[in-house]
Parts: C-alpha cells; structure tokens; sequence
C-alpha cells in the first residue's frame, strides 16, 4: 500500500471517529434538557457517586500541585516583572490557562480511564445487554450520570486549584521567602476579570463534556473479550488528551485574538 494511500486512509477514519464522537456527544447533551419517566433518583445518586470520585477524593492531590505551582509562578515571576504585571500574569497562567489544563489532566488519569474500565466492565460481562433487554435507555443510566458528575466535578475542581494556587501560593511566598509581593491580593483583584474567569470555565465545561464522552463511548465500544478493556482505556485516555489539548488552544486563541 502507499503512504498516500495510507495517509488517505487513516484520514478518512480518523474523521469518521471524530463525527461519530460528536454525534454521540450531541445525543447526550440533548437528553439533559429531557427528565427522564423513571429512574431521576438511581440517576442523581449516580451522578453524586461521580462527583465524589472524580473531585472530593482527587483534592489531596489537585490541592498540593496547585499549592507549587501557584507558589513557583508567584516566586518566578515576581524576580522577572514589576509588582503590577505579577497580578496580570498569575491570572493569566493560573486562571485562564494552567487551571483548566491541570484539573482535566488529573480528571483524565482517575475519571477517563476508570470510566471506560467500568463501563467496558459492564459490556463484557452483559450487564448493558441486560439493561437494553430490560428496555432500559443506556445513555440514561450509564452516560448521563456521569456526565453531569464529572463536569460539574471538573469544576468544582478549576475554582479549588484556582483559589490554593493564588492564595495559597501567596501565602506560601509570604511566608517563606523575602520577595516583595505584599500588594499581590490587591493586583489579583484588579486583575480579575469577568471575561477571564469565563475562559476558564468554558473551557473546565468543555473539558468535562469531552471527557465524559470519549470515556463512555470507548467503554461502550468493548466487545466481548476483556483483553479489549485495557486497549480501550490507553485509547481513551490518549484521546482525551489530545482534544482537550485542542479544546485550550482553539478557546485561548478565540480569547486572545
């Protein structure tokens, strides 16, 4: 074969795969303005079951990386710039940029592939088989739940690392070094913007829709064999990482331009 022939080829499928993520993403997100007839209390404990992986037992680990590096911008930068540009920095790194970034990196080690492990899990050992003959809607109970729970996680999450990394990491300079940073607070509040803190949670929103459905769609695509479930778990994460890659740069160049 070719390499034109090949490039062909795996152009068509990876643009085949593209639409049909989003398609599938499309599908859930019409179905959160539906109530569904049945099930609204196994759904919303589900969903809360979510939010708790995903957010409260990642915050011993979000709170730490967000304690260093609010802590290393906040020290670099105050040697490099004039006390009025470190407000304007930190909220750019922090808020705009590195918030997002590190909290759906973190979201895609634990949440992603867990997800794709749990729901291939449920392919394999016919449990999905058993809800569609059940007449059961599988996106209902299955994708949807964890939907709405690692978003609003994955939010919850960029406001916690936002907050430790700027307050924190001051806190920490303050404490432990001799730099001049004592009017950092009154330059983040001027720093601060509506149209900043928005970039941040477009994207945080963005991120969770993504990764929610990669995830459960590469979960759902198990067949019968549970080799295939750690193939589609490296695969899920992979991807996960690359279009929220894409997502940050396409909304940071939207914002900035």
């Amino acid at each position: 074969m070719s390499i034109t022939r090949l490039i062909g080829r795996s152009t068509i499928r990876s643009f085949n795969h593209v639409t049909t993520l989003l398609t599938f993403g499309s599908i859930l997100l019409r179905m959160l303005f539906r109530r569904p007839a049945e099930g609204r209390t196994l759904i919303r404990r589900i969903a809360l079951e979510q939010i708790y992986f995903t957010a409260v037992q990642a915050l011993p680990v979000i709170i730490p990386i967000a304690l260093i590096i609010g802590s290393a911008i906040i020290i670099q930068f105050s040697r490099l710039s004039t006390q009025y540009d470190l407000g304007n920095i930190a909220v750019i790194l922090i808020v705009r940029e590195l918030g997002p970034a590190i909290t759906a990196f973190l979201i895609i080690l634990r949440s992603a592939t867990a997800v794709t492990i749990e729901t291939g899990y449920m392919k394999v050992l016919h449990e999905i088989d058993a809800l569609e003959m059940s007449g059961i809607n599988v996106e209902w109970f299955v994708c949807i739940p964890r939907l709405v729970g690692i978003t609003t996680a994955i939010l919850c999450l960029f406001v916690v690392f936002d907050i430790v990394a700027v307050i924190g990491g001051y806190i920490v300079v303050w404490t432990i070094t001799f730099l001049p940073v004592g009017n950092f607070i009154r330059q983040i509040a001027g720093a601060v913007t509506v149209s900043g803190i928005a970039v941040g949670l477009i994207k945080a929103i963005c991120f969770g829709i993504t990764i929610t459905v990669t995830s459960t769609y590469h979960g759902l695509k198990v067949g019968r064999h549970i080799t295939e479930i750690p193939a589609a778990a490296s695969r899920a994460a992979v991807e996960c990482f690359f279009f929220c890659l894409v997502i940050n740069v396409t909304i940071s160049a939207l914002f900035y331009l």
